[in-house]
């Protein structure tokens, strides 16, 4: 297929009241009907940059940083009064940077195809959303001895002003900023047009940072339906140790960037609270007060522990809250690593021991890591982590 056909993908990159633009190199600027602003390149080499880009929004590592994009860029405007500037470029080059971005750029080349494949499948799954049969619909959230219940999930159909964001809540996505390797080239081209598809339909191939040993269950963290290639997988090699349980600084420096590697407790860690602390770290989020917290008890958890529904007992107020992310983000001001823990009460503090960082569902880059730095290929990477599913050249 050639360049000038590839699929386009639009990225949001930004929202702010004043965005800053700034172009290098030779650029046409086109008003739209809409009222948006198109900056298209009119050589190879121009690119531009966005000011203070977030991101890690939500999570521990948040923060802001100034990021530069080929492709064109699109301003335009967004609900509130806000504007959005968006990155629509070809999707081999999106992924050029999306793998260097949600790792290192350095990383092993099998790793670097392994992720090509999936964040291309993710990529084109969303693109094709109109022919790729929809998830249920949410079901009516559970009443449980007359408690309210608030279950949310993010996903990749929040979006409308584009197809994907440029954060985690989506894939990272950090332009030609990350991309500083020739190996992630050549990854991306020895995979092109390669993706993960099951019965005829491309995968929604979801991946997440360390799984801490079990990889969860889809319907856990996303939608209420259970995929057979999203299924709990046992993360270990044959001697039954966990891919992912490894301190070696040459595998870690692959797959963590330099903000990751801030994280060093990522399969064990524990986080400790004060009832005072828990209160208001969910007032802030949800909005109500609980009066001064009571218990975290646990209701409901997915096939590797993590928990997707959490009774949160306040003196004032007490709540049903899922599922994980809204879990994460509830508890912690800077979101937990996970809803893979348990429950201490001591000293009047609650301290969590939790497991993994991120969802756990799909491939675990880690232990995807450790598993390349061991002599596993790419496709076998792949159908460790979604079984049953195959790779199939598209274009």
């Amino acid at each position: 297929m050639r360049d000038d056909i590839l699929p386009l993908i639009n990225v949001g990159i930004l929202e702010s009241e004043n965005p800053e633009l700034e172009l290098h190199g030779n650029f046409t600027v086109t008003g739209l009907p809409d009222g948006s602003v198109m900056h298209t390149p009119n050589d190879a080499d121009a690119f531009f940059t966005v000011k203070d880009v977030v991101i890690g929004k939500k999570f521990h590592w948040e923060r802001r940083e100034d990021q530069s994009f080929r492709g064109s860029a699109v301003v335009m405007a967004s609900p509130g009064g806000l504007k959005w500037v968006v990155n629509r470029i070809h999707v081999e080059e999106y992924l050029k940077s999306v793998i260097s971005s949600e790792m290192s750029a350095n990383a092993s080349l099998e790793l670097l195809k392994a992720h090509a494949v999936i964040s291309r499948s993710w990529a084109l799954r969303i693109l094709d959303r109109e022919n790729i049969k929809p998830y249920p619909s949410a079901p009516d959230p559970i009443q449980t001895a007359g408690l309210s219940e608030v279950s949310r999930w993010q996903d990749n159909d929040d979006h409308r002003l584009f197809d994907v964001c440029a954060d985690d809540h989506c894939q990272r996505y950090q332009g030609i900023t990350r991309q500083t390797n020739p190996a992630v080239v050549e990854a991306v081209e020895a995979t092109r047009g390669m993706v993960l598809t099951y019965g005829g339909e491309i995968c929604d191939a979801r991946f997440s940072k360390c799984c801490g040993g079990v990889t969860e269950r889809f319907s856990t963290c996303w939608q209420p339906v259970d995929v057979a290639y999203l299924r709990p997988v046992r993360d270990c090699d044959m001697s039954g140790t966990d891919f992912c349980d490894t301190a070696d600084a040459a595998v870690l420096r692959q797959i963590l960037n330099d903000y990751d590697r801030e994280t060093p407790d990522f399969y064990r860690w524990e986080e400790s609270f004060t009832s005072s602390e828990l209160a208001e770290n969910l007032r802030l989020r949800t909005g109500h007060d609980f009066g001064e917290i009571v218990e975290l008890l646990p209701l409901e958890r997915g096939a590797s522990g993590r928990i997707c529904r959490l009774l949160v007992r306040g003196t004032l107020r007490s709540e049903i809250i899922g599922k994980e992310l809204e879990i994460r983000q509830s508890l912690s001001p800077k979101c937990l690593k996970s809803s893979w823990f348990d429950v201490e009460k001591r000293d009047g503090r609650f301290i969590l021991h939790g497991r993994g960082w991120g969802h756990g569902v799909g491939l675990c880059q880690i232990g995807a890591a450790v598993m390349a730095s061991r002599g596993y290929g790419y496709r076998e990477i792949l159908s460790h982590y979604y079984p049953g599913a195959q790779v199939e050249s598209l274009y």
